[in-house]
């Protein structure tokens, strides 16, 4: 059974089939682990390092790659057919389920705003040890105008649905919903934004600065990077 010969390598690594369960049921309902989120993700994740190839040869069975970065301690899960960071294309395959969902178009406008942000203070050097980089949300109102012509939900419950989704995603970080009310607050980048959104969406953006319409499209489609509209192709597969 294959269960069991999962036990026994699993005992070989002093591991339990549940402390196993435990991640891979994280994996596959978030599809992103970071390290630094949480001591739970610090909990998991350390316990992935411990049967990394034991994971991968799971995942692979149903064609789901992992994306590692080891420098900035975390993994996220490409499904069948998707395109990973590093690699030149995308597999022949057709997939559609949990693992590609859709996103809004005022995420896919945040998210490319997230990453613009995110090399500028790359560029001027203002990134912590951990590769984060702190915004306020008069920067992020300021360069969602400029770039997109676009501007954050004026409702405060469809602004917190918007961030959480993004918290959720672990593209960035804050500590209360309130912050979100003032542009005096600030939120944190994280340094997967980089793998997240590829450079074609990026220079894309960069081109037509001007442009208003944001397509709603699949993450899929997104990161293909075949420009909806000449502004916003290049965001990865996520749960």
């Amino acid at each position: 059974m294959l269960s069991d010969v999962l036990k026994d390598k699993l005992a070989k690594n002093n591991m339990t089939f549940e402390d196993f369960q435990e991640l891979m049921i994280r994996l596959m309902n978030y599809g992103v682990l970071c390290r630094t989120e949480s001591q739970t993700e610090q909990l998991l994740y350390d316990r992935f390092l411990r049967i990394t190839d034991l994971v991968q040869d799971y995942l692979k069975i149903i064609g789901i790659k992992i994306y590692h970065d080891t420098r900035f301690e975390y993994i996220r899960l490409y499904p069948p057919g998707s395109l990973m960071p590093g690699m030149a294309e995308a597999e022949a395959q057709a997939f559609s389920g949990s693992l590609r969902t859709r996103i809004t178009q005022n995420e896919v406008a945040l998210i490319l705003v997230l990453r613009t942000q995110y090399d500028k203070a790359l560029r001027e050097g203002n990134v912590d040890e951990h590769g984060y980089v702190a915004e306020s949300m008069e920067s992020l109102v300021i360069a969602l105008r400029n770039l997109l012509g676009r501007s954050l939900p004026e409702k405060m419950t469809d602004r917190r649905r918007l961030f959480q989704r993004l918290r959720q995603l672990r593209l960035i970080q804050y500590s209360q919903d309130e912050e979100l009310e003032s542009g005096d607050s600030w939120i944190k980048i994280h340094p997967m934004i980089v793998s997240f959104v590829d450079d074609e969406a990026l220079l894309a953006l960069e081109q037509n600065a001007t442009e208003e319409t944001i397509e709603e499209t699949t993450e899929e489609e997104i990161v293909e990077s075949t420009v909806v509209e000449g502004v916003t192709e290049g965001v990865a597969n996520v749960s």
